[in-house]
């Protein structure tokens, strides 16, 4: 078992002990539906904070307690240890999930983004290629869709993990450990490399090209969400309202981001560009998910691809 996956089962074992308190168990038919929602803070939340924001979710009948993360890991955590009812996440942070479980489902991809993940050095670095990165100190978040995706592109280049010195790292953390000359680089998702951009640093690569989306998917409690269809269509046609919203209404958007994460207009407005912010969990999703669920096989973190059709369920998009 590689060090990451150890990781990520022993994070989900200790996190969250004063959120697991909180009352679990399926609805009764008569219940008012309150729904605890972990998604991050970040750029590619776009549609479920707008949902919360503009009060989409109260429109459909629906009382939902928003959990704030910074990271997808953290939502899965959330998820995993029933503090959460559904959780946004990665596609690595999601498969490995899929993988370890049958407890939840994929109900959608509110984002994608196929270069929002970027490498970052300083702008007076001679780091020219992912090549240039042998010997060198990397910041990533271990478990999350960029690592995974670091880790594909490392491949490409003919490299392992093991020609850098990886420092597992948030990425709060990751531009001031940068420009102090704690890294040589860094990879991150938006908005971390446009956010580092205006403070002194420039990019080496995105991880792109390498036929995956990035999806951020919704992944739900079969046993809390599944089992009351109702629910689920209402959460989903909030989320819809909410993508409706943010592309007619899109310096709003930008102005409620900005508030969100602290970052300047601009810098919302830029990571913004790098994603596409649409429901949606079509069969280019589920290729998508199936390819980085094959290469993370191969990298030994997880043992077996996921039956991503049984453990999907789109039909709750309208």
């Amino acid at each position: 078992m590689k060090a990451n996956e150890i990781g990520f089962i022993a994070s989900i074992t200790v996190c969250f002990f004063v959120l697991l308190a909180m009352p679990g168990g399926p609805w009764s038919a008569d219940d008012p539906p309150v729904v605890r929602f972990a998604f991050q803070d970040r750029i590619g939340s776009v549609i479920p904070i707008i949902s919360d924001r503009k009060g989409f979710f109260e429109e459909q009948g629906l009382n939902v307690k928003p959990l704030r993360f910074s990271s997808g890991p953290a939502c899965s955590e959330a998820l995993y240890s029933g503090a959460a009812d559904i959780g946004g996440m990665g596609d690595t942070t999601a498969v490995i999930m899929i993988s370890k479980t049958d407890r939840f489902a994929i109900v959608a991809s509110h984002a994608t983004g196929e270069h929002r993940h970027r490498i970052m050095v300083r702008k007076d670095s001679d780091l020219k290629t992912i090549q240039d990165l042998k010997g060198k100190r990397l910041g990533v978040k271990k478990g999350t869709s960029t690592y995974g995706g670091l880790l594909a592109a490392l491949e490409k280049s003919n490299m392992s993990p093991q020609d850098l010195q990886i420092v597992d790292l948030t990425p709060s953390v990751m531009t001031d450990a940068l420009l102090a000359g704690s890294l040589d680089a860094f990879v991150a998702s938006e908005p971390t490399p446009s956010s580092a951009e205006e403070k002194g640093a420039r990019e080496l690569a995105t991880l792109g090209g390498l036929g995956n989306e990035y999806p951020i998917l919704i992944l739900a409690n079969k046993e809390k969400i599944l089992s009351r269809p109702d629910i689920a269509k209402r959460l989903l046609a909030a989320l819809k309202k909410a993508e409706q919203y943010a592309a007619e209404h899109l310096e709003e958007t930008v102005e409620i981001m900005a508030e969100e994460t602290g970052l300047s207009p601009d810098t919302v407005r830029q990571a913004m560009k790098r994603h596409q912010y649409r429901l949606r969990l079509d069969q280019s999703i589920i290729s998508s998910l199936e390819k980085t669920a094959a290469f993370l096989k191969g990298q030994g973190i997880i043992s077996q691809v996921p039956d991503f059709v049984s453990n999907a369920s789109p039909d709750f998009i309208e």
